[in-house]
């Protein structure tokens, strides 16, 4: 296609500076039609961001004649429906993460798209990002040798809640689970982007808030094909925040964060630190192949394929006997 026309669907916070902002400035893209339940709420984003039709009905998004593609920004309980009737009008799909709330979600969406000759992507924005490709390039030339182990930590103060009214990201049939979902999607999918597929991986939970039922403590170990292994804990009601991911290696350890971006540190036979600051929308670099993409320029790191990948090894850390 010679310009990407964007539809949203759901242009709710994550659009307003993560991505909406950039599908305007990137090259050969635009927003053309946005969609929320709530059309005052539409009305009221198409002209902050200067969007010509807003929607209170998801039909009359994905059938405006001038959309030609669709952006699905609402929580993962939709994600699979507007998916497939997006794919359904034959335009091509950008979904939020995490793909859905199940791997057989996933799958559906998958097919759906395959049957309807339109590809499908997935907001795994990092893979895109200049910080964590610092990262991929320090591993791909050999600064710690052959990787061994890695290990995520992300620890975190609990949120207020209101029991009677929870947020939907600690809402699982919302969500898929809680907090974990959310954020070590995030983290899952960038190891597989850094190592390849995870094979294997079991989890322990526990649920020690009173707010909501989710579970709020995790401790996991995982396989790559690869052969690397690796483990993780989450807590989302810790007493102080911790966000680090440790790639140790046979020459050295990489250590960087996930979503604070502290200075990644390479140590080896010497010792390097390197700051790399987000852009402003943080969605952008990834998007940008994802319009290269469409226009038959290039390919995007976040497809349909990886996104499940990352909610098959989250369900066997959740959900698996």
């Amino acid at each position: 296609m010679e310009k990407v026309r964007w539809g949203i669907i759901g242009c709710g916070d994550v659009t307003e500076v993560k991505s909406g902002p950039a599908l305007q400035r990137i090259k050969h893209s635009e927003i053309v039609a946005v969609m929320r339940r709530d059309g005052e709420k539409a009305r009221s984003y198409a002209k902050r961001h200067g969007v010509p039709y807003a929607y209170s009905d998801a039909d009359d998004l994905i059938n405006h004649p001038e959309v030609n593609a669709i952006y699905v920004a609402t929580p993962p309980n939709t994600h699979a429906e507007y998916t497939v009737r997006a794919a359904s009008a034959g335009k091509p799909v950008y979904v939020e993460k995490p793909m859905a709330r199940t791997h057989a979600e996933c799958l559906h969406m998958i097919e759906a798209c395959r049957s309807a000759q339109v590809p499908l992507f997935v907001a795994y924005y990092r893979r895109a990002l200049p910080y964590f490709l610092q990262v991929k390039a320090l591993l791909d030339n050999g600064s710690i040798g052959a990787v061994r182990t890695v290990h995520i930590c992300l620890h975190q103060r609990p949120m207020t809640i209101d029991r009677a009214n929870p947020p939907w990201r600690v809402v699982p049939s919302i969500a898929g689970g809680g907090l974990f979902f959310d954020l070590a999607s995030h983290q899952l999918d960038l190891l597989d982007f850094l190592f390849g597929p995870i094979k294997e991986a079991r989890g322990t939970t526990a649920s020690h808030l009173p707010s909501y039922d989710a579970e709020d403590t995790i401790s996991a170990s995982f396989q790559f094909s690869s052969g690397v292994i690796g483990s993780g804990s989450w807590c989302f009601c810790a007493s102080e925040r911790h966000d680090r991911i440790e790639l140790i290696g046979e020459g050295g350890q990489i250590d960087f964060s996930t979503f604070s971006f502290a200075p990644i540190t390479l140590r080896n036979s010497a010792q390097q630190r390197f700051d790399i600051a987000p852009p402003p929308h943080v969605q952008q670099p990834l998007l940008e192949s994802v319009v290269r993409a469409l226009r038959g320029e290039g390919e995007c790191p976040s497809t349909g394929q990886s996104g499940a990948r990352t909610s098959r090894i989250m369900e066997q850390i959740i959900y698996a006997p």
